[in-house]
């Protein structure tokens, strides 16, 4: 092989080498930003539930009496902690709610993540599903291949890109009025993907963060709605789903 062609063959292994380590640094970048819970507001919020952990990082949050069972995918970029004070307050009114923990925090990386956990609650014959933004539509998705395990689905700023019209689910859509962040547009084009008789509410001055508490979300709008009383609201409507 020629000098010409040996130089060659190293610039090309030297450009390939910097290509690769730009998209790995970028990918470390981009996984390791993302919104944290609010630790101190989640701890000021009080717990009735026990709450246990299961594998892979998932909580499970559990009533004395159970009403139904919730398994929720949280947002993407979102540190899944940051839905807890959601979580307890379902807990509060009698549904065993199963809060998942996302690799990366990033629903679309494990959208079989519910496999396997309602089998470890035998005392819950009704099960439901949903989630937040990113973890709504990987929900969504993931109930259309389960429909006969699940009797709804939930979705909190969310829509579903999966056609679920013509199956039996309840569905509940939650949306704050001043959601910065979810694409109307799309929202709106989804909508007939869903069953005939979906219910959905808007919750005026709630925004698209404060179905957690994560702070504030790039991009979304100026709540008038303090977290707690979103999330408070939300969890009012979720159980009269559920109570069915």
């Amino acid at each position: 092989m020629s000098q010409k062609n040996t130089k060659k063959q190293w610039w090309i292994w030297g450009i390939s080498l910097v290509l690769l380590f730009s998209i790995v640094l970028g990918c470390g970048i981009y996984l390791g930003d993302y919104y944290h819970a609010d630790q101190d507001a989640i701890q000021a919020v009080s717990s009735a539930s026990i709450e246990q952990e299961l594998p892979g990082g998932h909580l499970a949050f559990v009533p004395d009496t159970c009403v139904a069972g919730f398994i929720f995918y949280p947002g993407g970029k979102v540190e899944h902690t940051a839905y807890i004070p959601l979580m307890r307050a379902l807990a509060q009114k009698g549904i065993l709610c199963v809060l998942v923990r996302m690799p990366f925090r990033l629903a679309v990386l494990d959208m079989n993540a519910a496999d396997g956990i309602q089998g470890r609650f035998d005392e819950v014959s009704r099960w439901y599903i949903g989630g937040h933004s990113l973890g709504g539509a990987m929900a969504a998705s993931y109930v259309e291949q389960h429909q006969n395990d699940y009797e709804g689905l939930v979705l909190l700023g969310a829509y579903s890109s999966v056609d679920l019209s013509q199956t039996s689910l309840d569905v509940l859509s939650i949306y704050g009025s001043e959601d910065g962040v979810m694409n109307r547009e799309k929202y709106s084009a989804y909508l007939p993907h869903l069953p005939k008789g979906y219910e959905e509410v808007v919750l005026e001055g709630g925004c698209h963060a404060y179905f957690g508490m994560y702070g504030e979300q790039a991009g979304d709008g100026t709540p008038t709605l303090t977290p707690q009383e979103q999330i408070a609201l939300t969890a009012t409507h979720i159980f009269e789903l559920c109570k069915i």
